[in-house]
């Protein structure tokens, strides 16, 4: 676990009201940027029009992606001769640039080195571990950073889709650009599916295209990928973040006068499901002039069973939204929020509970009993940025003042997050 130095503190008396537009979709930006760059590696030929990105997200992971792939693709192009010390890729905290670009920087055939901070070299890389070593490459993870050397082959890539949607999505990006044709086959079901649906539809964007195989039952089974493929310039509008957004709309839950604008309501995104979640807690949800308005129900939000598989980044939220919700809230299947930034559910447990919320976790779930209003206290994002603005949403039905240690963490992925938290009334 992470701690944060006290004097990184705030308190939290300020809620939101307005309208907040949250910042572009954190997902999209990665995949859109590494897209744009791999156009890169053709040189230009008929369209030599730049791949524009717009609305492109603004934050530590963004960077981290937009540097790392940079480097990447200068190699591969033979735009830059990069010795072998310097093909290196620092990924800040970023668990999406870390997978993503492994395979990509796999087609150079030669040695890579990814660095990062926090927790992130602990999280689970042996997709990868295996998918090296079987074509006689090199992958070497140590406390402070992955070695990796392919080169990355034509094939069938089996692989478990319970761990993380990423490890699919990173050879999606990197199998179209071999010579031949190649298949990622899931030997379980695929988690955060969504996350995977995205990926291809901004890589069908960028002309590369693969098929999609069904499992039979509305899932998906695997994915056949032509080789060969050149990615298209084209310009890219990244929607705004539903997984930011969702921090607001828990907020307007919870009774501030605020509305969300900029979500399309027909997104790919996963976390458009905090619609669903918050109108089956007995909230009011509708369209304003384009903006998401929620209205909460006058006799109190209700407790749920949420199966968060597909959702782990709205557990925070929620989380937060369930203490103020009649009777027991259950979020299942949520063990991957144990190797997130911090042990999400071990951190959402313990400083829930130091406002005066009744939380219990298990290997792979939290058990919340609502209540009319907390007590508030002095709390810790553990290093956390989701943690942060969940503590920040708990705030909100606290009767005392809340102090939060370490709020600064959520420039990982909101650099303004207090800015808009904080434009309404004060407490």
């Amino acid at each position: 676990m992470k701690m944060n130095d006290s004097r990184q503190s705030k308190i939290i008396d300020r809620f939101p009201a307005g309208v907040v537009t949250p910042p572009p979709s954190k997902s999209l930006s990665h995949r859109a940027l590494i897209c744009a760059a791999l156009c890169g590696l053709h040189g230009k030929g008929e369209d030599d029009a730049p791949a524009e990105i717009w609305n492109v997200g603004v934050s530590e992971d963004i960077s981290a992606t937009r540097r790392g792939i940079a480097r990447i693709v200068s190699v591969l192009s033979g735009t830059a001769d990069i010795a072998a010390p310097e093909r290196r890729v620092d990924c800040g905290e970023s668990g999406s640039t870390l997978r993503f670009l492994i395979p990509i920087a796999g087609l150079d055939g030669e040695e890579w080195v990814f660095t990062g901070n926090g927790r992130l070299m602990e999280r689970p890389l042996d997709i990868y571990r295996d998918m090296f070593e079987r074509a006689g490459g090199v992958f070497e993870q140590r406390s402070s950073e992955v070695r990796v050397r392919g080169p990355l082959r034509v094939g069938k890539y089996t692989l478990p889709g319970d761990v993380s949607s990423q490890f699919v999505s990173g050879l999606l990006f990197s199998l179209p650009l071999l010579c031949g044709d190649s298949e990622i086959a899931l030997s379980t079901p695929l988690e955060s599916s969504g996350y995977a649906r995205m990926t291809v539809d901004v890589l069908r964007h960028y002309g590369v295209a693969m098929d999609e195989i069904a499992d039979g039952r509305g899932g998906i089974r695997g994915y056949r990928v032509r080789g060969g493929q050149t990615y298209r310039r084209a310009a890219y509008t990244v929607e705004s973040d539903y997984s930011q957004a969702a921090f607001f709309l828990a907020a307007a839950a919870l009774g501030c006068d605020v509305r969300v604008a900029g979500l399309n309501p027909h997104s790919l995104q996963g976390d458009r499901y905090i619609i669903d979640v918050i109108r089956g807690m007995g909230a009011e949800v509708r369209d304003e002039d384009g903006a998401v308005r929620v209205l909460p129900p006058a006799g109190g939000l209700k407790a749920l069973t949420i199966d968060v598989a597909e959702i782990p980044d709205l557990v925070p939220p929620i989380a937060a939204l369930a203490c103020y919700c009649e009777g027991q809230t259950r979020l299942v299947n949520a063990g991957r929020l144990r190797i997130k930034e911090s042990d999400r559910l071990r951190a959402l447990k313990t400083e829930l509970c130091k406002l005066g919320a009744a939380v219990r976790e298990t290997d792979d779930a939290l058990i919340i009993d609502g209540a009319k209003s907390l007590r508030g206290g002095d709390v810790d994002a553990w290093g956390d940025h989701r943690i942060a603005m969940a503590l920040a949403v708990a705030a909100i039905g606290c009767t005392g003042s809340v102090t939060l240690s370490g709020h600064t963490h959520v420039s990982k992925s909101y650099p303004a997050f207090w800015e808009d938290f904080e434009k309404g009334y004060l407490k």
